[in-house]
């Protein structure tokens, strides 16, 4: 650990760095995703308190593929170069190579995501070809019963623990079947107890 702090700091004093803070892990797995110092070292380039990263190497970042790209696509997207004394590798914006890199890189990180999303799908469909159902499954409820409950004069509490909903799926239903959605049978009409007949040309009105 030393010996690769000497060499970045005689890197530094080469290129004319000011050493603003040095972040390290010591006794942590590279494998780990959070590490105290590389949280640190993203917590402060989203501050923008230094331009530079300098690393002893790829694997001083991290161990798996997916972490370094996303650890240098995110210091690129804030400006910050990145650069790597062992394997040569210089982000700045006046490094052509550097730039290049980036470039591989990112389309290294879409492919990979093309490959785990099609991965995904594959096992969606090997599932449904075995009838394993996908998501979660139909609540078995009867939605006009629940709605009728409602517009009853129910309180939504009373409604939900009487059917195991919560309150928000009563107010849902309750307005779906308002806007007239198929699959909901809306409750009768109110009965009247009596109804007003107006004879036509009658000085009257009869019940």
């Amino acid at each position: 650990m030393e010996s690769q702090l000497y060499d970045l700091r005689e890197l530094a004093s080469r290129r004319s760095f000011e050493v603003v803070k040095v972040y390290q892990d010591c006794g942590v797995s590279g494998r780990r995703a959070r590490r105290p110092g590389l949280d640190a070292l993203m917590a402060d380039a989203r501050q923008h308190k230094f331009a530079v990263v300098l690393v002893a190497a790829f694997d001083r970042v991290a161990r798996s593929t997916r972490h370094f790209l996303q650890v240098v696509d995110e210091l690129d997207s804030l400006g910050i170069a990145f650069i790597s004394r062992r394997e040569g590798i210089n982000t700045d914006d006046h490094n052509p190579m550097g730039r290049l890199f980036l470039t591989i890189i990112g389309s290294i990180a879409e492919l990979e995501g093309d490959l785990i999303r099609e991965r995904v799908l594959a096992g969606m469909r090997r599932a449904k070809l075995d009838g394993v159902r996908i998501g979660r499954a139909p609540m078995d409820l009867d939605r006009a019963a629940i709605v009728r409950d409602r517009l009853s004069g129910m309180t939504l509490t009373a409604v939900a623990q009487k059917w195991g909903i919560s309150r928000s799926l009563v107010c849902k239903l309750v307005k779906r079947s308002r806007a007239g959605d198929e699959g909901f049978v809306l409750p009768p009409p109110t009965v009247v107890d009596s109804v007003h007949l107006i004879q036509p040309n009658s000085a009257e009105a009869r019940w």
